[in-house]
């Protein structure tokens, strides 16, 4: 059994998630709302909402819990020469690399069906919970846009020096991969070294991503909070000239 939070419960300690034995590993509540201050108070220790549309909102604290440390992100031969290429091509204004110019865009993108049927438990709900965390200045999105169209983003929660990803969307080869690439980078610029990822896959782990233990990542978590908010959300050059 995990406990059902009212508007005012306190969330349990994450010790207190369900176990693989459980049948549903990282399960920690069910209840309360997805307004800002719930929202803060989750991630602030370690813990994230999902659910589905037909389901009560759930929170979770996985454990192991998959991490991309920012100096370890890998970025393929092919994705090197496809960013050189937008760098090289940036007087000609077919590519551009923008954050927090179309966040709820992204948003919705992110939660358009897909192929893999993966995206979907992105509800209005939830659009609606980050939608205000953005304007607080909490949540933020990494946007590549191509002829004036968006063609693919990321976003996620920003907390000091912590970041913790969402959801990534491409509507061309490797937009996806290029947010993230110009994500990662502007993090690592600005002191942030770990990305959460929640939940471990093999496209994850692809991109450098790698599971830590709860313990490990909690300890990161409680020291990275308690640097300032980064303020100037502006993409940096991935490379000189």
């Amino acid at each position: 059994m995990i406990p059902w939070l009212e508007i005012d419960t306190p969330f349990p300690d994450v010790s207190e998630a369900l176990s693989e034995a459980d049948g549903a590993p990282g399960l920690l509540a069910a209840g309360a709302n997805l307004s800002p201050q719930r929202l803060l108070n989750a991630y602030r220790h370690g813990i994230f909402p999902w659910f589905s549309e037909n389901q009560p909102i759930l929170w979770w604290s996985t454990d192991p819990r998959m991490v991309l440390q920012t100096d370890r992100f890998k970025i393929s031969p092919s994705l090197r020469k496809t960013l050189k290429k937008i760098h090289r091509s940036t007087c000609e204004r077919r590519w551009q690399i923008r954050f927090d110019f179309a966040f709820e865009q992204v948003m919705r993108a992110c939660a358009a069906p897909r192929r893999d049927s993966q995206g979907t438990w992105i509800s209005e709900q939830i659009v609606e919970g980050y939608r205000a965390l953005h304007h607080l200045g909490y949540a933020h999105s990494a946007e590549v846009w191509l002829d004036g169209k968006l063609v693919g983003g990321a976003y996620g929660v920003s907390i000091g020096r912590m970041f913790y990803g969402e959801s990534m969307f491409a509507r061309v080869p490797d937009a996806s991969k290029i947010a993230l690439a110009y994500l990662v980078h502007f993090l690592r610029q600005n002191g942030v070294r770990m990305i959460d990822c929640q939940q471990e896959t093999p496209h994850l782990a692809s991109l450098g991503a790698t599971p830590i233990s709860r313990d490990a990542f909690m300890h990161h978590l409680q020291e990275a909070i308690q640097y300032p908010q980064i303020r100037n959300w502006r993409p940096m050059s991935l490379f000189t000239d």
